[in-house]
């Protein structure tokens, strides 16, 4: 049987196959189930690797698949697609983080953390496996850079193409990915502690007099560290 591309395809005759094996529990049903789901785990292996898809990760899917199954209750109303997806994906996040052997900047932990959040938030919108163009779509990142920041961790930071992680279309009053990734550069290369002041005073709006009080330092030094962390962004940006 071929693998379909998105796992809608065999969603019926999945559905039909977990009643069937929940009926008769024996091998051969529950093989049936492999058989015809096999899509909807290489969809999620390629989807969730960037397209670069190991036999530990379809594996983890499968085991996904495997704990949906002995779990699966039709009594409460949810498609077995539904219920199987978020065990797939699951298992599939766990051995991609065991996978992880390269440093990855803060700002593409926060990007594959959106991009995993939009993922589930897509799956139980529509009921259905997400595809790269809707998750492309919802993050605004065009398709190419998804999979490139999915790559991240798994392969050197070198052998990424970040000019693919460009936004598809404007939002007021935001910046485009791409924006924000050059201040998320920017802001890592301060040191700690001016980072730190950096965020209080300008992520969470707090007055340098807060920021003294909470940091446990004087106000005059909370505007040293103010003063020479924009001038080393500017120094980046410019």
């Amino acid at each position: 049987m071929s693998k379909c591309s998105t796992g809608r395809a065999n969603s019926p005759e999945m559905e039909q196959a977990v009643l069937d094996y929940l009926e008769e529990q024996s091998e051969e049903r529950l093989g049936a189930i492999f058989e015809v789901a096999q899509g909807v785990v290489h969809h999620f292996g390629n989807l969730y690797s960037g397209g670069r898809v190991s036999e530990d990760l379809i594996q983890a899917g499968y085991e996904g698949l495997l704990k949906a199954i002995y779990r699966y209750e039709p009594d409460r109303g949810v498609r077995f697609i539904t219920f199987a997806s978020h065990y797939i994906m699951g298992e599939m996040r766990h051995q991609l983080r065991q996978e992880a052997s390269f440093d990855r900047p803060g700002w593409v932990v926060d990007l594959q953390s959106h991009i995993y959040r939009t993922a589930e938030d897509l799956l139980k919108k529509t009921e259905e496996p997400p595809t790269l163009d809707a998750i492309a779509e919802a993050v605004n990142i065009r398709k190419e850079g998804v999979a490139q920041a999915l790559q991240a961790g798994r392969v050197s930071f070198d052998e990424l193409d970040l000019k693919q992680v460009r936004h598809l279309r404007y939002e007021n009053f935001q910046l485009p990915i791409e924006d924000v990734i050059v201040v998320r550069q920017a802001l890592e290369r301060l040191n700690e502690i001016q980072r730190r002041v950096i965020y209080l005073i300008f992520y969470r709006d707090l007055t340098q007099q807060q920021v003294a009080d909470e940091m446990g330092i004087g106000q005059r030094q909370v505007s040293r560290l103010m003063h020479r962390g924009l001038k080393r962004l500017g120094d980046y940006l410019s």
